[in-house]
């Protein structure tokens, strides 16, 4: 009838960092396994490695799913590919409000202690994102996502007081 359902990936992009950290971990595996054929306990640095790479490459590609279903905003982040995992959960009725990321409407909340701040974006300035604060049962939780307009009107349908576009 009236439900209302939205499905967004976004691709976080990977810093140069973390592309030259994931080169040298494989790197360095590599150099220790071939060396280890040689000197023995260099095979063993290289399976300790090849098990650190194993957990921690994969971590370094992420992408967030906003699955947006009557109100209930569901956001999951996939690891190269494969992995999915759940970051939260957030309902409308617990949102306290939600802005533009650079709103003056959120200057009361910026530098507020105890604020737990989550980034579900793809780390992109010219993409424009979103700053919802939620009142959460261990305190307020700032998340910033980049959803599109359709649902922005769909929130601000449900809570149109809580809702600042400028």
């Amino acid at each position: 009838m009236g439900d209302s359902y939205k499905e967004i990936m976004v691709k976080r992009e990977t810093p140069a960092g973390k592309k030259l950290l994931k080169g040298v971990m494989i790197t360095f595996t590599a150099l220790c396994v071939v060396a280890g054929l040689i000197f023995w306990p260099l095979l063993l640095v290289g399976a300790a490695m090849a098990a650190a790479c194993f957990f921690f490459v994969p971590k370094l590609e992420v992408e967030f799913e906003y699955l947006y279903v009557n109100g209930e905003l569901d956001v999951d982040a996939i690891y190269s590919k494969q992995r999915r995992k759940r970051q939260g959960s957030y309902d409308m009725s617990e949102l306290e409000i939600l802005a533009p990321s650079n709103s003056h409407a959120l200057d009361a909340f910026r530098n507020k202690q105890g604020l737990k701040m989550k980034d579900y974006t793809s780390l992109d300035e010219k993409v424009k994102s979103y700053i919802m604060i939620f009142n959460k049962e261990k305190g307020q939780e700032m998340i910033k996502v980049e959803l599109d307009d359709s649902i922005v009107q769909d929130i601000r349908r449900i809570a149109p007081r809580k809702v600042n576009l400028y």
